[in-house]
């Protein structure tokens, strides 16, 4: 049974005219997710239009006066405060904390010890213009969750309002996260301190617009400002992701956010506000993170937002569709705007091996990349439409792109920017793909192919990351096919690895700073998959950059601060939220220093 609704109380309040239980009862009866004395109102009859063409919403918002507060009060709760609520100035990193972990395997002994010879690969060099950096999300780390005029997002909401589920685990929050958007000076001093060249963070489209269109919050754009700023004076390279995950939650309520095609036009002036504000401060532009993942959030479980009658199934696939025209018109904007930064999209995913030699498994794995990767590539990369076997799917609901929108879609990234952590088996369902297709009720329904960490001799693909993270393994070896795959299949100019990395098994247990800083597993990661990397170069694929994650330890979203990826220790029992270096951190960097083509900075910029 869920909790009591916050809403329940609703008729008991009063004032002295009745205005304010007015105002509430249809604030409630637009924005609400569930009152058991509302009818179940559609998307469609929220955004009903009035005779002069403004949606009801937005004529009662303008009637009313509903401000960010009342969003919060309404929507979220009370929420959790940052001991630190100004932003702290950077101090010189001790070089005590700048001193390298021992070597990989050898004995970490104070003198003494003999290391073999190691050998250099003499065919591995990264080129003079690859860049390399870590990567950030603003609800996992920023906090200050409703400071200086940020609206809530959806995810405010999923980690608050429980019901019949409690959406992370152990009930965490963004509210304070890292604090990192009061202690980013330091945090990019730091990872400057160590050569880092890219920082690549996300913007908060609700601190930006609090409900996600019309209301421009001057605030948010200043802070921002001084991110960047800062980034610069550290000669640290700012790479902006407009969109990572944190929907405006009015927009959701609205008009059920990336379900409706009325996101497009939201997103894009969003995009607008960005691009014209920073323009050719930034790097790289990314306008939105692994759409793979957020469309497959939906539908969300009832109780935290509007309900829908749109189908479950269609769900994913008609946000899929919005987000594809959402990016598509924000690089056609950011290109008129003469942004010299290069603009993409993430995607995400691993290779895709066949368990075995079939022909069946073969199939299989082709359906894999269709309804993953191929979803957003093709699209964009390929022919401006769906890969077949996706399309064949979606056409029964989905409408089909017009020939504008299919030119708009064709070539709208300036390189494959992928989201690349690991790799999995794949094989045919065992009833058989044709069996799959023709039954909906199928638990491999649509896209048909099974899949394992175990191969075909009974091990592992590789070592298994936390308990947490069940898809996640060791399995460095298939990068460099992984890459050719990419390279062959999109064609793109340049690929860059937006994301990787890797959370120790049951880190979050241990309570020595020591012992959490020495984290082997990530370390040996971080090594073999760049050596990947560089094996993928030197067989020709252009690979120019890669962007670890995390800068820190982080809420990772629904597994809340119990699963770590940073590349930062943070003590998150402490309010100061001090940082210290992993050994992976030193790993990571080392080894640009290693294979730094002739004449290349271990500290640059993109531009």
């Amino acid at each position: 049974m869920g909790r009591k609704s916050r809403y329940d109380d609703v008729s008991v309040e009063s004032t002295s005219d009745g205005s304010w239980i007015v105002k509430r009862f249809i604030i409630l009866a637009l924005l609400s997710p569930c009152l058991a004395q509302l009818p179940n109102t559609t998307f469609a009859n929220a955004t009903a239009t009035t005779a002069s063409g403004t949606s009801a919403l937005a004529a009662a918002t303008a009637i009313m006066d509903v401000s960010v507060e009342d969003l919060w009060d309404l929507l979220v709760g009370p929420v959790s405060l940052a001991a630190t609520t100004t932003t702290v100035e950077a101090t010189p990193v001790p070089s005590s904390e700048l001193i390298p972990p021992p070597p990989l395997y050898y004995p970490s002994f104070p003198s003494g010890y003999e290391n073999p010879a190691m050998t250099k690969n003499s065919s591995w060099s990264f080129p003079a213009d690859f860049w390399w950096g870590v990567a950030s999300a603003a609800y996992q780390v920023e906090g200050a969750v409703k400071d200086e005029g940020r609206g809530p997002s959806i995810w405010d909401v999923l980690t608050h309002r429980g019901g019949a589920v409690d959406y992370t685990i152990a009930n965490d929050t963004g509210d304070i996260g890292d604090n990192h958007y009061y202690l980013y000076k330091q945090d990019i001093a730091r990872i400057a301190a160590l050569g880092t060249q890219v920082y690549s963070f996300s913007i908060s489209w609700s601190r930006i617009m609090p409900f996600g269109r019309d209301l421009i919050n001057e605030q948010a754009l200043a802070h921002y400002d001084d991110v960047i700023n800062t980034c610069i004076q550290y000669n640290v390279t700012p790479a902006v992701t407009l969109y990572h995950w944190d929907l405006p939650v009015y927009l959701m309520n609205l008009y059920g956010g990336w379900l409706s095609e009325s996101i497009v036009d939201d997103f894009v002036e969003y995009a607008r506000v960005v691009f014209s504000r920073y323009g050719n401060q930034v790097g790289y532009w990314f306008t939105l993170n692994e759409p793979i993942v957020f469309c497959s959030e939906y539908p969300y479980p009832d109780g935290f937002f509007k309900k829908t009658s749109i189908p479950a199934h269609q769900q994913p696939y008609l946000c899929g569709q919005s987000a594809l025209l959402a990016h598509a018109k924000a690089y056609h904007l950011g290109k008129s705007l003469n942004l010299t930064g290069p603009i993409s999209f993430k995607t995400n995913g691993g290779y895709k091996i066949p368990l075995t030699d079939s022909s069946a498994d073969a199939l299989a794995v082709q359906r894999a990349w269709d309804f993953n990767e191929g979803w957003f590539a093709n699209p964009v990369f390929i022919n401006g439409d769906y890969p077949s076997t996706l399309k064949a799917y979606t056409s029964t609901f989905l409408r089909n792109f017009t020939s504008e929108e299919q030119s708009l879609l064709k070539g709208s990234a300036d390189l494959f920017a992928h989201d690349a952590y690991t790799s999995q088996f794949f094989f045919a369902p065992d009833a058989g793909i044709d069996a799959c297709i023709t039954n909906s009720s199928h638990p491999h329904y649509p896209s048909c192919a099974n899949t394992s960490y175990t191969g075909p001799t009974g091990w592992n693909i590789g070592y298994a990351a936390d308990p947490g993270s069940p898809w996640l393994h060791i399995a460095t070896d298939w990068v460099p096919a992984f890459l050719r795959y990419i390279h062959d299949t999109w064609k793109p100019s340049s690929i860059a690895i937006t994301e990787f990395g890797f959370s120790v098994p049951f880190e979050q247990m241990k309570t020595l700073s020591a012992d959490i800083q020495s984290d082997l597993p990530r370390r040996v990661y971080y090594r073999a998959y760049m050596e990947g990397v560089l094996t993928a170069i030197a067989e020709g694929v252009p690979v120019v950059g890669t962007l670890a994650w995390s800068i820190v330890d982080n809420l990772e979203w629904s597994e809340g601060f119990g699963v770590r990826f940073g590349l930062q220790y943070v003590n998150f029992s402490d309010p100061a939220r001090p940082r210290r270096y992993k050994a992976s951190f030193f790993e990571y960097a080392s080894i640009f220093k290693e294979y730094a083509a002739t004449g290349h900075a271990a500290n640059g910029t993109m531009r």
